[in-house]
């Protein structure tokens, strides 16, 4: 996976990692748009949010990105395709739920986990508040 504006031609890139047999997604910063999904649902197998500006662990998850996540959910619906929508940043038992109800189904979990002494604790009640 890799972040649109990272690349001059993102519907090449998608091509070139597809023709190795891989699957491949593209990843979206808080702030940037998710226009380049509408012309390229047809070639990825994942999206990812970022909910905090890339660089360093422990940041705060942006509420904002809970909008963004559900568009993202909204236009792989659309797609009928089975593509993966995870989200980085900030994820904790207290929001993991929130995460999940906006259309997320795959989450990265740093700091909340590795943070911690005991993490099956933390991953016990991460998947508790998914259960419930």
């Amino acid at each position: 996976s890799f972040h649109p504006d990272a690349s001059v031609h993102v519907d090449r890139t998608l091509q070139l990692i597809k023709t190795e047999g891989r699957q491949c997604g593209l990843v979206f910063n808080p702030a940037a748009p998710l226009d380049v999904l509408e012309w390229t649902i047809d070639q990825i197998d994942l999206v990812l949010i970022m909910s905090v500006n890339p660089g360093f662990g422990g940041q705060s998850f942006i509420p904002a990105a809970l909008k963004k996540i559900a568009l993202a959910r909204k236009i792989i619906d659309a797609s009928g395709r089975d593509i993966r929508l995870e989200v980085d940043g900030g994820i904790k038992i207290d929001n993991i739920r929130a995460v999940a109800d906006a259309g997320a189904d795959t989450f990265v979990a740093g700091s909340a986990i590795f943070g911690q002494r005991d993490y099956k604790v933390v991953i016990d009640a991460m998947r508790a508040r998914l259960a419930g």
